[in-house]
């Protein structure tokens, strides 16, 4: 088991194979085992590193809700790539590990030879922003007051989730196992440290307007809140591309594995041969 530490937090990460190297970021529910079938696939001709972001254990799960912040978890992933001996990599994100992906770019664009986006978008209307931290605050609470199973219960029934249940069973069945592994505790520090505070997308515009890193952005076509992201991101980054995948919800890793990974090694071949452009503005 290896473990790095980031402002005094432990992290738990594993890495595998030989090549060009990249880091896997995880989701608000999922862990490092959630690029499972990535893994498999790119280690064969990659260095892949995946890791469990603080609050996640084995990784440590800080008590004060001040060890939370989106730039703690930017600064995470360049702890993990320190100790994996790694300068630069494709960093690979989904959903809330998306948002530390574009952040990670933003801030360090020298480490990322490109940045690919699952599912980003929640939480990102400005216009919206009172209810969503209204509602991140209640989730937060569910988790200290009812604990794991009954958010697994809520994340069941989510509109943007059952299609990984309809589509494949026993992925979901092993996705709700692993749930269950987690930190109440460090849910709900995240909820209210990173999830409540980070800023908008439309915020970063003229961020995202600047950024020459190639940028992926994968979405499901039934996932409303990431095809608006993805959209916006298109149109104001000329670094970015953008792939709508049909009949599929917001875990697009887990549902159309095999989507994702020719997707990605399309797009890091091109970046490699040096044949990849930005739009042209």
């Amino acid at each position: 088991m290896a473990y790095t530490e980031s402002n005094g937090v432990r992290l738990y990460y594993e890495q595998v194979g030989k090549g060009v190297p990249v880091v896997f970021v995880h989701e608000y529910s999922g862990d490092l085992w959630s690029w499972e079938g990535q893994i498999q696939h790119f280690s064969r001709r990659y260095h892949c590193i995946a890791f469990n972001a603080r609050g996640y254990p084995p990784s440590d799960v800080p008590a004060a809700v001040s060890k939370y912040s989106q730039a703690n978890a930017v600064e995470d992933v360049r702890a993990v790539m320190r100790a994996a001996g790694v300068r630069r990599a494709h960093i690979v994100g989904c959903s809330m590990g998306s948002q530390t992906t574009l952040s990670f770019g933003l801030a360090h664009p020298q480490m990322a030879l490109s940045l690919t986006l699952i599912g980003i978008g929640t939480g990102s209307d400005p216009a919206n922003q009172a209810e969503f931290r209204r509602d991140t605050e209640a989730k937060a609470r569910l988790y200290e007051e009812g604990g794991l199973a009954e958010v697994l219960k809520r994340v069941r029934k989510a509109p943007n989730r059952v299609q990984l249940a309809q589509k494949n069973p026993r992925a979901f069945e092993a996705f709700c196992r692993k749930f269950m592994q987690h930190s109440a505790l460090g849910c709900a520090n995240i909820a209210r440290g990173v999830q409540m505070r980070r800023a908008p997308l439309q915020s970063l515009e003229r961020k995202l307007a600047a950024l020459r890193v190639p940028v992926h952005v994968i979405v499901g076509d039934e996932d409303p809140g990431a095809v608006t992201a993805g959209v916006y991101i298109k149109r104001v980054c000329p670094a970015a591309r953008l792939t709508v995948a049909p009949a599929t919800g917001h875990l697009v890793n887990l549902e159309e594995p095999a989507l994702v990974n020719q997707l990605s090694e399309s797009f890091w071949s091109l970046i490699e041969a040096k044949r990849w452009r930005p739009r042209a503005a």
